[in-house]
């Protein structure tokens, strides 16, 4: 099972059209604020377009019609949170964010509280984007190994590596305009295979239609007052708010979009107007799932389809015509090399700016262009073999969700009482950083409460806790 002559030309032609493309931006960074921030000359626009494409992964392209394939709408719950966080972030982070020049997201950490919090935070961040990211680049071999036939191994070391090229070269240039073109070839795709799966389900949209609301899947709210259920109207709302608001406003692969605006105004613009594409985004990938539900209730298959996350591919490679099926895992390609182009590119600019060259300030920008660099192909290879570890676990868009989730809530809740208070010292927020790591660590291994709580817990716990501590302290040091 595997894709046709046809459809392969097409998936090859995009990778080595996309790694061109790429490639165009090289030779235009001359300092470190320009590999990592563009040197702030790209539209609100793109970067709208680029937040998406980075928030977007293989995860949620097979996942979530996995997700409405086992279930409903219900994820919807959790959108809405995340429309509600990007207003949150407008009016708190990115005014602080443009305050002076930044090009991490952990340089405010240390003008709120010091150096040594802000190496914990941007620790905890390399930590876990990469953990996270591990499991992103695994679902990337669940397509290929199902489309190209290779193996785990090779399919993972074929994206890291065409990924690794133009991140390399071009920078935070080439990412977000990689973003831009991947963005639109991952929706159209989408869209364009929708509609072909629609085509072949019994009486098109209206048939489908009928059996989704008869079976109940057409449902998006769910208001029980539970912890017990992932997705209720309350765990969506408050869980999406909290995750988008500690992922857009605290992590560096998202702040540093932000920081690449040409101003606050535009960053602002760029962060609400994603909003309302994301939206529509997983609508269309919900879709997608209910539509093959209809499709495999009504010609079930011989053989068991396995996990929900393999049933999109499986679909793509064994029922879509030729031609479309080459675009279709182009478009899942798409999106797993603007995700992890944005993750290296993240990465590699914390590893430098919050870690080197803090320590080694006299360093030429010559250098600083080149250890980037190099910083970049190191996260590559360590990306490749935390993927291969990644390779156990349930549904995968949960345990990416999951673990990214796990360190959030400390991150937020430092930034909360560096923006919100002023009181807070550096002491007392790393006792409730640690604290709330270790509430959040214990939820996720120790508890059955869901991954949409796991953000709002950690918060609180390191809010409260870092609050209270810092009081503690400043008595003891006779502070009034």
């Amino acid at each position: 099972m595997h894709l046709d002559t046809l459809d392969l030309i097409i998936v090859a032609v995009y990778l080595a059209g996309i790694t061109l493309f790429g490639l165009r931006f090289r030779g235009q960074q001359r300092s470190l604020r320009g590999y990592f921030l563009a040197d702030r000359t790209i539209p609100w626009w793109a970067i709208a377009l680029s937040i998406v494409s980075a928030e977007t992964s293989t995860l949620t392209i097979i996942s979530i019609p996995g997700l409405a394939y086992d279930t409903n709408l219900q994820f919807l719950q959790v959108v809405l949170g995340y429309l509600v966080a990007r207003v949150l972030i407008c009016v708190l982070f990115i005014p602080a964010y443009f305050r002076g020049e930044m090009l991490t997201a952990y340089q405010l950490i240390e003008r709120q509280f010091g150096p040594n919090l802000r190496s914990l935070a941007a620790g905890l961040f390399l930590l876990t984007r990469a953990a996270a990211e591990g499991v992103r680049i695994f679902a990337i071999s669940i397509v290929v190994g199902i489309a190209l036939g290779t193996g785990e191994v090779a399919s993972i070391a074929i994206i890291t590596v065409l990924t690794l090229i133009y991140t390399f070269e071009g920078g935070m240039a080439a990412v977000i305009w990689t973003d831009v073109v991947q963005l639109s070839i991952y929706i159209a795709g989408t869209l364009v295979g929708l509609a072909a799966l629609l085509h072949l389900v019994p009486g098109g949209w209206s048939g489908a239609q009928q059996a989704i609301a008869s079976a109940g899947k057409f449902q998006v709210f769910d208001f029980s007052l539970t912890l017990s259920k992932t997705y209720t109207f309350w765990a969506g709302l408050i869980g999406g708010m909290f995750l988008t608001t500690a992922s857009h406003g605290t992590d560096q692969l998202m702040v540093q979009r932000l920081l690449a605006a040409r101003n606050q105004r535009q960053s602002q613009l760029a962060l609400l107007s994603s909003g309302v594409i994301i939206f529509f985004q997983f609508l269309l990938f919900l879709l997608v799932g209910l539509a093959l539900w209809v499709f495999y209730r009504s010609f079930p298959t011989v053989q068991p389809l396995g996990r929900s996350d393999r049933i999109f591919p499986t679909f793509i490679v064994t029922e879509m015509p030729h031609g479309i099926a080459g675009l279709l895992v182009a478009a899942i390609l798409a999106a797993a090399m603007s995700n992890l182009s944005a993750a290296l590119n993240s990465l590699s600019s914390s590893s430098m700016v919050d870690f080197y060259l803090r320590h080694k300030p006299g360093t030429s920008e010559a250098d600083r262009l080149r250890l980037s660099r190099l910083s970049t192909v190191t996260w590559g290879v360590v990306l490749f073999v935390l993927a291969l570890l990644s390779r156990r676990g349930g549904r995968v868009v949960e345990v990416g969700l999951s673990i990214a989730s796990v360190a959030y809530g400390a991150l937020l809740g430092v930034f909360l009482l560096g923006l919100l208070t002023g009181e807070a010292n550096e002491r007392g927020a790393m006792v409730g950083m640690a604290c709330g790591f270790a509430v959040e660590v214990y939820v996720w291994l120790g508890t059955s409460i869901p991954w949409t709580w796991y953000v709002v817990i950690g918060t609180l716990a390191t809010f409260g806790i870092g609050y209270i501590a810092s009081l503690a302290f400043a008595h003891q040091d006779g502070q009034p």
